[in-house]
This record gives structure tokens, sequence and C-alpha cells, in this order.
């Protein structure tokens, strides 16, 4: 290979921010643009995603703003939806067996990805497909040879199994084609670059061997991402914590509220993997923010507003922060919340959940323990009130859910 010239290098430092590339790091995607380049031949760049939910979070656009940046630069990205290996359940990171998924489940939680994906990447320029189409077809004899690819030591390295084999939990043996059929997506669809977060360092890396052992002469680089705390700062930001989750079909209003519940330790974090701010900004205002010199507060507005503005237009984002300062900041109340008829006498914490202002009723109680429910702005601290009909009064959960009961 010739010399590496340097805007493919410049390139890859710019595609790697935030990123690990495995192997060789830097240079080695510096080579593959720069030969995609010479043989005007796009980088085939892969995501793989199983729709076990029917919505994505702010999570998720990490490694999808990293394939916005690979299209931008002329490359192919490859969309797979994990209709077989949804069927089985990724094992990455969880301390027992996962439940799979049916056929209709998966049908009905992809729908609106796409939906939801496009306000990120160009889906209609991307090449999408469903590993359904090629693992459904495998034969008995084309499974064996790719069981035959990978040994049961090999499997054994993944950390998650280790634990759970140490521990004497259960590790079922669909598990371990789990992986196997991820990395033999790579094969079918012959990309170049697969994009991940940190937690599918294996199957991404079996992608190669995989590719390798069907004959592909240069197998793909892996790129693995950082997943994103949710806005408790320490669980990684998923649906199964709802409370600390900003879905992409969050409200405005709901999204721009829980980005001003973050931490000040992750507001640069945020900044850096939810947004385009350059990282000498960030550095700025990591030194702003420890010597005290700005208010955390206001950079944390600006962040609020940009990603709000990003996924609900910058109306959408003006009106948000407006409502934020009135209800935090002023101690207000907004002015178009919803009117709610009382029927019948209702216990608190069911109220709570029929109104969707928290996901379960352990939510809730923890809400009222922590002073978060309040009628007309006293506090209810009894997990057994009941709310009657006829109350007209101001019902408030947190600091942005409000409904007028009447």
């Amino acid at each position: 290979m010739t010399d590496i010239r340097p805007e493919f290098i410049e390139q890859a430092m710019q595609l790697t921010r935030n990123a690990e590339v495995l192997p060789g790091g830097i240079n080695e995607l510096a080579v593959k643009l720069q030969h995609a380049h010479d043989t005007n031949t796009p980088l085939r760049v892969k995501l793989g995603m199983d729709p076990t939910r029917p919505d994505l979070h702010l999570g998720h656009t990490v490694v999808m703003r990293k394939l916005r940046e690979f299209q931008q630069l002329g490359h192919k990205i490859v969309l797979i939806v994990g209709g077989a290996t949804a069927m089985i359940g990724d094992p990455s990171g969880k301390t027992d067996t996962r439940p799979a998924l049916t056929k209709e489940q998966v049908d009905e939680n992809a729908k609106s990805y796409f939906e939801q994906m496009s306000k990120v990447v160009d889906v209609s320029n991307a090449e999408v497909t469903n590993n359904a189409d090629w693992l459904h077809k495998m034969s008995f004899t084309d499974l064996l040879k790719l069981a035959s690819q990978i040994t049961v030591a090999q499997m054994m390295t993944r950390d998650d199994f280790a634990k759970r084999y140490a521990e004497g939990r259960p590790i079922a043996i669909h598990e371990f084609f789990y992986p196997l059929m991820q990395a033999y997506d790579s094969v079918e669809v012959d990309s170049d670059i697969e994009l991940g977060g940190t937690d599918q360092r294996f199957n991404t890396l079996l992608g190669r061997d995989i590719q390798s052992a069907y004959g592909k002469k240069y197998p793909q680089l892996v790129m693995m991402l950082p997943l994103l705390e949710g806005t408790d700062g320490v669980v990684k930001m998923s649906k199964t914590y709802p409370e600390h989750c900003i879905s992409l079909t969050d409200s405005a209003k709901d999204m721009f509220g829980k980005l001003m519940s973050i931490p000040d330790t992750l507001i640069t974090r945020y900044y850096s993997l939810l947004t385009d701010v350059p990282q000498a900004e960030l550095v700025e205002m990591d030194k702003q923010i420890e010597s005290g010199s700005v208010n955390p507060r206001n950079i944390k507005m600006r962040l609020a507003h940009m990603i709000t503005e990003e996924y609900h237009g910058k109306e959408g984002a003006d009106k948000a922060e407006a409502d934020f300062i009135n209800v935090v900041s002023n101690k207000g109340i907004p002015d178009d919340i919803e009117e709610v008829k009382i029927e019948t006498e209702t216990l608190i914490l069911d109220l709570l959940v029929n109104l969707n202002f928290v996901a379960s009723k352990g939510e809730a109680k923890r809400l009222i323990q922590g002073g978060g429910v309040k009628l007309d702005g006293e506090k209810i601290s009894d997990m057994g009130f009941m709310v009657t009909a006829n109350m007209n009064k101001v019902l408030q959960a947190g600091k942005r859910k409000f409904a007028k009961l009447v």
C-alpha cells in the first residue's frame, strides 16, 4: 500500500472523535478511506439493530451520528434490522438468559425505527435489509459450518458468559448463536466497517473472523462508540430505566427538561457525544465549570436547546425553553396544562400511572417519597392518598408534569 495521504489521515481523525477503531486504529481506517477514494468504491458501513423496543433514545444516536458522518463523506451505510437475531436476544452484558421476541413483536417494534432514525441519518439513501432474509434460510449444514468457526473456549472469553458460568447461572446453547449470527451478517452485506457500542466489542470483532473464514481478503474494521449515561449520570441510558431515559419520541418540553436534569459532571460528555461542538470549545467549557467562572446551568441550557432543536425544530425548542424557565426557574405553572376529569375516587399511585406521569407504581412511590408530588403546591406524602371528583386543583409530578384535576 502506498503512503497514506494527509487528507485521509485528517478524515480518519475526525471520524474517530469519541471512537475506538480496532484493529489498527486511525492509520488502518485512513488506508480504507484512501483506497475507497482511489477506487471510487464507497465504504460499506454496517449497523445492526435488534428492535427489542419500539422507540429509540439519545444513547442510540451516538452511533447514528457517526453513521451520518460516514454518509456525509459519500460512503454507503447499511442498516440491518435483526429480524432473526432479535428472536434470540442479545446476551451482551446480561446476567440471565434474555427472553426471545416473537416475529410479531419484532415486526411491531421495528415499525417506527426508521422514522426516528431519519431525524439523524438519511435513511432514504441507506441500504436497509433484514437478517431474517438470509439467516432463516440457512440449512442445518450451513449452520454447522458457521458454528465450526469458533470454539467454546473463545466464546467463554466474553465477560458476561464467563461471569454467569462462574456464578453457576445457566447459559443456553442458543445464546452462543447470537454473536455468530450477527457476525455472519457482515459476510452477507460485505461490510468494511461495523459500528457498535462498547458492549458489542466481542460480537463485532467476531465479524472480522467470520468474514476471513468465508474468504474476505480485507475484513471489516470495528468502530466502538461510548455508551451514554442516563440522566442519573450512573447507569447507561436504557428504556429499562425510563425515569433516566431521554427518548426521541419525548415531547420537546420533556426532552428539554430531562436534559436540564443531567448532573453537571455530564455536561461536556453530552456535548461531545450528542453535538458537533468542537473539542477545543469543550475543553474551555470544562475549565469554566471547574473554575466557577460560568454558571453550569447556562451551559446546560444551551445544550438542552441545541439537542431539542435537532429533534423538534427551533420553534419547539424555544417554547420548551420558555416553559422550563417559567416552571422551574420562576416556579410557575404552564399555561397549557391538560384538564383531567376525575369521575371516581382514585388512588394517587394509580392516577400518576394512568396519566403517564410515571411508568409504574414503584416509580410513583419513589417520586412521592422524594417530595415530588404536589397538589396546588402542597406535597403529598401519603401513599394511600385518594383523589376525588371536583377537586379543581393542580397536580404536579416532578418539576415538569402538571394536570388540572376537575
